[in-house]
């Protein structure tokens, strides 16, 4: 039987097994709602993993789209397009950076960020290349950007992997001064570490970390991919965290669902001659403006003062949940929020919740992280609270469904 829609399964093995997907193939989104081939309706509160910043298929990047599919693809990037002009320069005006590259992943972006800060390094540190990283951080899946990370299980893929990153604890200035010589570079961090189970910097690790590089003249790296576009609340987290980058990463919801990410950086290390960096997607006008109409609903009235909102609403529904089910804390920012499941096995939790149509994400064994759209709504988080109560009410398989 040739692969169909109604029989799905025989498309899924023409592709490579790097995830483990359900057999569920979406073919609509809408705001916070995915829906299947079959027609059920799933609430998402994953949303491509904090990229679908406004939701699924919001106006205002599809109007982007269609109007600038119909005007101009593609030029290539070794000529100025109007939408690259003008999204690099409100990038750089609301971050207080100088100058932009943009790229195709948040991977590309952090390689970019390494490439950048060494070769600043061979230049005006005598050849210093060591950039030191955090254990249980993560960074991408290129070479340079898993050497990088400090994601568990990592070390013994693709050897040999890149030299030249020093891993040090999350939250341990100590660690970190003690780590500092003259090879080193930059220090490279996310301020809230996703993958680790949304672990955010404390003030006085980042106000340190500050110190320390004003004082040995190192770079200071802050990995948004993640946490930027408004996801924290304000339109970077280092802004309400009193950090100046030096150089600055976004990807995931900087598109809204297009794929986009950006290096940012200081006019003083900017230093690439032509040719060391480059994509050939790379500033695309069918990207760029997608990351416009993106960049000015975040800016627009009240938008990121209702992202407060739903987060204070989210947080207190999930502590009252936790509460009722005998589970752990709520941490994160904005709308970047976990829960820790405790004694539950996470990863069940969210099988049981596909099942119910439900789609929450487990980073790791013992914790659900939530990524709705910036967009949701009390009664989209109304109707996911009380999904996720009737799953955490069903028997856990893990216990034989003894409670």
């Amino acid at each position: 039987m040739p692969a169909t829609l109604s029989n799905p399964t025989a498309l899924f093995d023409a592709l490579m097994p790097i995830a483990p997907r359900p057999e569920v193939l979406f073919v609509k989104g809408e705001g916070s709602w995915l829906i299947d081939s079959n027609g059920k309706r799933y609430l998402d509160f994953i949303q491509g993993w904090a990229v679908n910043a406004l939701g699924h298929c919001h106006p205002a990047v599809v109007d982007a789209l269609q109007r600038q599919c119909a005007a101009l693809i593609n030029p290539s990037p070794a000529f100025y397009n109007q939408p690259m002009v003008e999204l690099a320069s409100q990038l750089a005006m609301h971050s207080g950076l100088d100058q932009v590259f943009f790229a195709n992943s948040g991977a590309e972006a952090n390689e970019g960020a390494i490439k950048l800060a060494r070769k600043w390094g061979s230049l005006q540190r005598n050849g210093a290349f060591k950039i030191i990283t955090f254990d249980n951080s993560f960074h991408g899946r290129t070479l340079a950007t898993m050497s990088a990370s400090g994601k568990p299980g990592w070390d013994q893929l693709f050897e040999p992997k890149v030299p030249g990153f020093i891993k040090v604890p999350y939250n341990d200035i100590e660690a970190v001064e003690q780590v500092i010589d003259d090879q080193v570079v930059a220090v490279m961090l996310e301020p809230i570490q996703g993958e680790a189970g949304v672990i955010p910097a404390r003030r006085d690790f980042l106000d340190g970390l500050q110190r320390l590089a004003r004082h040995h003249r190192l770079l200071l790296i802050i990995d948004e991919i993640q946490t930027g576009m408004g996801r924290t609340g304000t339109l970077f987290a280092s802004q309400q965290l009193g950090i100046a980058p030096d150089i600055l990463t976004l990807g995931k919801g900087i598109g809204g669902g297009v794929p986009l990410a950006a290096m940012l950086a200081r006019k003083d290390i900017s230093c690439f001659a032509p040719g060391d960096q480059g994509g050939t997607y790379n500033g695309n006008p069918m990207a760029c403006a997608a990351g416009l109409a993106v960049l000015n609903t975040l800016l627009g009235p009240g938008f990121l003062a209702a992202v407060t909102r739903s987060s204070d609403y989210l947080r207190d529904g999930l502590a009252t949940l936790s509460a009722k089910h005998r589970l752990g804390e709520v941490r994160g920012q904005g709308l970047l929020l976990a829960l820790d499941t405790a004694h539950r096995d996470a990863r069940e939790i969210v099988v049981a919740a596909l099942a119910q149509g439900l789609l929450i994400n487990a980073p790791r064994p013992e914790t659900l992280r939530l990524m709705p759209a910036l967009t949701v709504s009390q009664d989209d988080i109304d109707r996911m609270l009380a999904l996720l109560d009737g799953v955490l009410t069903l028997p856990a398989a893990s216990d034989g469904g003894q409670h």
